[in-house]
């Protein structure tokens, strides 16, 4: 009875989420915001196992968490071959979602458990569960605090003890924007997928506008496609080479790609 709930909330959040992701995809945009497409520059070889949900650099090495009960995991991964190089594995009983840094800790959400879990960043070795009062969705970090999502149009600031300090709602030309999932700090942005799409969008964190859109569609070719192969979900910006890497839950490559304005 549980796993059939949970499908069918899952199947209703998709249904929601794809048909705004075709509204907005074919609504005309405020001048104001910017369009983008993505030019791939590299691919690499990604474990189409892993139901991504989230990804990040540290100190040029590539992590990432991923979903589903009974195979949830976090793992260092060697970008070059997408293998793990270390990987932790999580009860039956979890669905793990987003994951970020925060000065000496990582923060790995839950979905709808109502706690994250903290482990120091270097070794990988735990040091607490938190009380987390809202689904989790996505994790980033701007360096001074942690940005979360829920799956509706707010994000949420929050202290190391997450705290939630400040809440913006995303606005796209005065649209709330709902279904924010994996987030991503660049730049002084945030960006996040909407979940199913094959959108990102990039957001004023001050005041949660919506400043460009980035058209992922067409990322992974229908020839890599599978039964198994699921949405566009993971942004990581490597802050040491400036480089941007996309992925998607169960896809079996990793792009780095560039943006190209429309």
């Amino acid at each position: 009875m549980i796993m059939r709930m949970i499908c069918k909330t899952r199947h209703l959040l998709t249904a929601a989420a794809l048909f705004l992701a075709a509204a907005l995809l074919s609504a005309p945009l405020s001048a104001a915001v910017k369009s983008y497409r993505i030019k791939v520059v590299k691919e690499y070889p990604h474990d189409s196992e892993s139901y991504t949900q989230g990804l990040f650099f540290k100190d040029g090495q590539l992590y990432e968490s991923t979903g589903q009960y009974g195979s949830s995991t976090f793992r260092k991964v060697d970008l070059e071959t997408g293998k793990p190089l270390r990987r932790l594995d999580f009860s039956d009983k979890y669905f793990v979602e987003g994951s970020a840094t925060l000065g000496d800790n990582l923060y790995i959400l839950t979905w709808t458990n109502n706690v994250a879990f903290v482990y120091d960043m270097k070794s990988l070795s735990y040091k607490a569960t938190r009380s987390y009062p809202r689904p989790g969705w996505g994790i980033t970090s701007d360096g001074r605090q942690l940005i979360a999502s829920d799956g509706s149009a707010v994000l949420y600031f929050m202290n190391p003890d997450l705290q939630v300090t400040r809440r913006v709602t995303v606005r796209l030309s005065g649209r709330p924007m709902r279904f924010l999932n994996e987030l991503e700090y660049i730049d002084g942005k945030i960006w996040a997928n909407v979940y199913t799409s094959d959108l990102i969008l990039i957001i004023n964190p001050d005041n949660g506008n919506v400043e460009a859109t980035v058209d992922c569609s067409g990322l992974l070719p229908d020839s890599l496609r599978g039964p198994g192969t699921d949405v566009l979900n993971g942004i990581a910006y490597d802050d040491v080479t400036g480089r941007i890497y996309l992925t998607g839950k169960n896809w079996p490559r990793l792009y780095e790609v560039e943006l190209e304005e429309k």
